[in-house]
């Protein structure tokens, strides 16, 4: 059975920094492409980012292109998630999961974010 667990959400004030990571188990994790979604209270899911198996192709939605950057350790099994300039908007629980093509596979369980002062 597929298993994710993110790491590595809080509470951090505008303008700050947080790195999510996403440990993967149970799969052939270096051969799946890779996405962080997000979830804000009362809206649907949100796909922010997306790496190729090899970790050198990615891709960003424009509410966080140019702030997050997503990478991989594919000989450590995870997944991670740089977040700079974090605005409120920000604010939701963040689910790595596995990506094919348009749909998603298997998501762990989340972790909260919270941007406020």
């Amino acid at each position: 059975e597929v298993q994710l667990v993110e790491s590595g959400g809080g509470l951090v004030r505008p303008g700050g920094s947080l790195r999510l990571s996403c440990a993967a188990s149970r799969f052939a994790f270096s051969k799946n492409a890779m996405s962080w979604v997000r979830q804000a209270q009362g809206t649907g899911l949100e796909r922010i980012s997306t790496i190729n198996p090899g970790g050198d192709s990615t891709t960003y939605a424009d509410s966080v292109k140019g702030r997050f950057t997503i990478s991989r350790d594919n000989a450590k099994n995870t997944l991670y998630l740089q977040m700079n300039s974090l605005k409120p908007e920000d604010t939701a629980v963040y689910y790595c999961a596995q990506s094919f093509g348009l749909s998603l596979g298997v998501r762990g369980q989340g972790t909260q974010v919270t941007v406020s002062s």
